[in-house]
């Protein structure tokens, strides 16, 4: 038989993708028409357009498109006529929702913060490559760390050092030891594991960071804490966040092998060992640098890094943890160090401004997209009906584990840590005081649950933040890093379990 080749081939993928989104268009609408009118009625069929998602993504890994066709599947059933109380045709309403939601989230504060942030860090990483202040740094740890093994316990001691917020760590570690561990043949996967590691996991265990005071403030909302003391209630906390102790501690056990490397990251090793590349296929698309190797400058300095990266957290740290008018002043900082030092021209500063931005902008749709997505699973009452479905089978000693799974399961879902926490944690708290449970005990859960869903899953802040900066894609750092977030995450939930029964 005559194989397919070029636009053929291409023409009869295409077909068959469109097949496929038709076939579930169909099935939507059919079940839909069976669906009470009002959405926080739905109950398991809430579940639909998850259920969608994860299978698509794993059937075509292809996530843009996923969270694209699950928000879609989301629309349709939350636009009948008789929900939507007009007179609408079903495709019109659909459309509208549609529509309406990009507009609102595109409108969100935290979208705004994301593409600022986000956008002006890759700018930010760009000109200290620009200046070679990466290749300087990456020759100076390179004379302190001479093995595999040193490197990534540096790797690990510096996403320690900067705790202040996960995307700050991200991004600079990610940045700052890429060069280093590539030299050491280091599968980006693994690099991409010890950088989200010491991520979200330390930023909610540690009192003086941008989660803690978002954490703090949610708090007070719940009328857990009293105005002004979320903080204090938040330290609380801190020591029954198992995941975000665990996850943590093992990295170095990995590195070591203490623990040995198993799964999927086990075949990241033996592609690297047998000569293939250190990033997966289709990682270019999400590096920060473009997916293009730093040209060696002709008088690198490390200067040219450490000083920016130094205001960049102490500026942060000052302006109240406002990592937004951190990032504004640290590029203010550059454009003068850098013009002083006639490293560039005005032009080409502001060409490599740019430059960042663009290389962030797959990451940047990857999360615009999974708060698309965030917004029609609250439209059909996704999380409130997990919630409500295992609350039934709650008693004071099993509502910590009840909570730690469950919502580890709608965070790997929807993909927004915070998100979850506004939506949970008003929730949780009065369950937790109606079952008479310890209530810091429960909201542990329920910040270590946003933690590990959102490490593990494949479109969260934490995955793409962290495969943009260290060069990998972000669905083989999800699949590859899953076991060993896996492993953190079922020690936190015995943990859970045995706490449940000794302090309840």
């Amino acid at each position: 038989m005559r194989k397919k080749y070029g636009s053929e081939a291409q023409s009869a993928s295409g077909r068959k993708t469109l097949a496929i989104i038709f076939a579930a268009l169909i099935i939507t609408v059919a079940i839909t028409n069976f669906l009470p009118a009002d959405p926080i009625d739905y109950g398991f069929m809430s579940v639909l357009p998850a259920l969608f998602l994860i299978v698509y993504i794993f059937a075509t890994r292809r996530i843009l498109e996923a969270l694209i066709l699950a928000s879609i599947l989301g629309f349709i059933m939350v636009s009948r006529p008789e929900t939507m109380g007009n007179n609408e045709s079903w495709l019109a309403n659909t459309f509208t929702n549609f529509s309406d939601a990009a507009l609102a989230t595109m409108m969100n504060e935290d979208i705004a913060f994301l593409l600022i942030v986000c956008g002006l860090m890759g700018s930010i990483i760009a000109l200290i490559e620009k200046a070679g202040g990466a290749y300087a740094f990456g020759e100076w740890i390179a004379s302190k760390a001479k093995s595999k093994t040193s490197s990534l316990i540096c790797t690990w001691i510096l996403g320690c050092v900067i705790f202040i917020d996960d995307y700050l760590n991200s991004m600079t570690v990610g940045a700052c030891m890429t060069k280093i561990t590539d030299k050491h043949r280091v599968p980006r996967e693994f690099l991409s594991y010890i950088v989200d590691s010491t991520a979200a996991p330390l930023c909610v265990i540690i009192p003086i960071s941008t989660w803690a005071i978002f954490c703090g403030r949610i708090l007070e909302t719940t009328g857990w804490a009293p105005a002004g003391e979320g903080m204090q209630y938040f330290i609380k906390t801190i020591p029954y966040n198992f995941y975000g102790w665990i996850a943590a501690i093992i990295v170095p056990l990995i590195i070591l092998g203490v623990i040995p490397i198993f799964g999927p990251m086990k075949d990241a090793f033996h592609r690297v060992a047998q000569g293939g590349p250190l990033a997966p296929p289709g990682s270019e698309k999400m590096d920060i640098r473009g997916g293009k190797d730093s040209v060696v400058p002709t008088d690198p300095k490390v200067m040219n890094i450490f000083l920016p990266i130094g205001v960049l957290i102490a500026s942060t740290v000052l302006m109240d943890c406002d990592m937004q008018k951190g990032v504004f002043t640290t590029l203010i900082f550059m454009f003068v160090f850098y013009m002083w030092q006639g490293l560039m021209t005005e032009e080409e500063f502001f060409d490599l401004v740019l430059e960042g931005i663009k290389n962030m902008l797959m990451p940047i749709m990857l999360m615009i997209l999974a708060f698309l997505f965030k917004e029609v699973n609250e439209q059909i009452h996704f999380t409130y009906y997990v919630i409500n479905a295992v609350a039934g089978f709650a008693t004071p000693q099993l509502l910590p584990l009840i909570v730690f799974i469950a919502l580890s399961i709608t965070e790997f879902i929807t993909g927004t840590n915070w998100g979850m926490y506004i939506i949970a944690l008003p929730i949780v708290v009065p369950l937790a005081q109606e079952l008479g449970c310890d209530v810091t005990l429960a909201v542990s859960a329920v910040l270590s649950a946003g933690v590990f869903g959102s490490h593990v899953c494949f479109y969260s802040d934490a995955t793409v933040i962290t495969s943009a900066a260290c060069g990998c894609n972000n669905f083989d750092h999800a699949t590859t890093q899953a076991p060993f977030g896996v492993l953190a995450a079922a020690v936190s939930a015995v943990l859970f379990l045995a706490f449940g029964f000794i302090i309840n």
